[in-house]
């Protein structure tokens, strides 16, 4: 061989290895830079898909996938799209809890977004805890899952109503109620667990509050999900109230109005339901019975802008039905969420939740079209609230007492206060 020869076969070995350098650095390094800006944000979402309760589940993830598919059709965040990993825990807090933390470990899910009702919360709660991720709260309404220093996590937050939230509002109208109909006599039917317990409690200190001469002659807890009623009727009717409150929710509502319409329960009573005003009770009990008065869940025309009644007109064409509580506070805490990233200009967990934090965002769920995710205890405020007479028909609430957010926060800062709170 040459000494040109050998030259030149150095020469080759050399650019080849050169060439598989460059091939390694295009095969490795360019196409996954592009990878990862092109991964997708998984998002984990735990909720109730089946039994009696299905229709939490359904509507929430309606409504967050609806959400995600305009932040997707506008470009993600930086291109990458959100992945919605939608999971049943057939309303059991431990199997919530098992799905909360594999979608993480297992799943690949950056955040969770949690859909469960209060009984299913606290577990995801705890799991968030325990992994350092974000989290969204967009169905417990229970108050001190948020409001209780004690339970609070930095990456925690909470896209739902509150129970003192409307405890104060309904507290106020059911006391003005009362002193124009002369109700003296009140008995409570709630379910027996944490959301039931705290909101009942909660609406009957506030009652009592702008009321002095309100008289509770008894309470009556059945379980959560408790098919036959019978007996707390017959509870109800035996105690002889003036007025009824209850926080029965979702299917068990409205199998409790048509078991209690039997017995004649709301003949000649007060019945003051803080969870009536939403399509899926209205529009399948029997017949709304008269005398029935209820905070607002969710109305097209409550509150009775444009931005809200074209809100529920998109989600009814998608989804073939109409929306409910569940639905604007998940596509409420899509918006919050989206938001966030975008001005985190990132997906982690911690940065996502600096961003939450005091976070204003414009909504058709806003008293005023906006709302705000409360800095101090990460929950949201300032979102349409209010109580009235229900009707048999649309609009189901046609003059609605609107609640006034100062008297709210107000009363609020003085309950936190009491429990030791703030």
């Amino acid at each position: 061989m040459t000494s040109s020869t050998v030259q030149s076969t150095i020469g080759r070995r050399k650019w080849l290895q050169g060439a598989g350098a460059l091939a390694g650095v295009a095969s490795l390094g360019m196409p996954a830079l592009s990878f990862a800006q092109n991964k997708p944000i998984r998002v984990g979402m735990p909720t109730i898909l089946s039994g009696r309760v299905a229709m939490l589940g359904l509507a929430s993830s309606y409504a967050a996938k609806m959400e995600v598919e305009k932040f997707n059709a506008a470009g993600g965040l930086n291109g990458r799209k959100i992945e919605l990993v939608v999971r049943d825990s057939k309303g059991q807090p431990q199997e919530a809890a098992r799905i909360a933390r594999e979608l993480i470990t297992a799943d690949g899910c950056e955040m969770l977004y949690d859909g469960e009702a209060s009984s299913g919360a606290f577990a995801v709660h705890e799991v968030a805890r325990d992994l350092g991720v974000l989290v969204i709260h967009t169905c417990s309404e229970t108050s001190s899952l948020t409001a209780d220093p004690k339970l609070r996590v930095p990456t925690a937050f909470r896209c739902a109503r509150q129970g003192i939230h409307d405890a104060v509002v309904g507290g106020a109208y059911a006391a003005q109620v009362a002193k124009d109909k002369g109700l003296r006599r009140w008995m409570t039917v709630s379910p027996d667990y944490a959301y039931g317990r705290d909101t009942t409690a909660e609406f009957l200190e506030y009652l009592k509050h702008f009321n002095k001469d309100i008289e509770v002659v008894g309470e009556v807890w059945p379980k959560l999900f408790q098919p036959d009623y019978s007996e707390s009727i017959t509870r109800l009717v035996q105690g002889r109230p003036q007025a009824i409150y209850s926080c029965i929710w979702g299917g068990d509502l409205t199998s409790f109005i048509d078991q209690a319409s039997i017995y004649a329960l709301f003949k000649d009573r007060q019945f003051f339901s803080v969870n009536m005003a939403d399509y899926a009770v209205l529009t399948t009990v029997k017949s709304v019975p008269p005398n029935l008065h209820s905070s607002n869940r969710y109305l097209k025309n409550f509150p009775n802008t444009p931005a809200n009644g074209n809100w529920a007109t998109e989600y009814q064409a998608k989804n073939k039905e109409l929306p409910l509580n569940w639905s604007w506070q998940n596509a409420a805490g899509i918006q919050f969420l989206t938001a966030a990233m975008k001005k985190a200009n990132s997906s982690d967990s911690k940065k996502v939740a600096e961003a939450l934090r005091g976070l204003t965002i414009d909504s058709p769920f806003g008293a005023n079209g906006k709302m705000t995710m409360r800095a101090e205890d990460n929950t949201i405020v300032d979102y349409a609230l209010g109580w009235g007479v229900l009707d048999t028909k649309e609009p189901y609430m046609s003059n609605p007492s609107v609640g006034s957010w100062k008297q709210i926060t107000e009363l609020e800062l003085e309950w936190k206060k009491r429990k030791g709170w703030a």
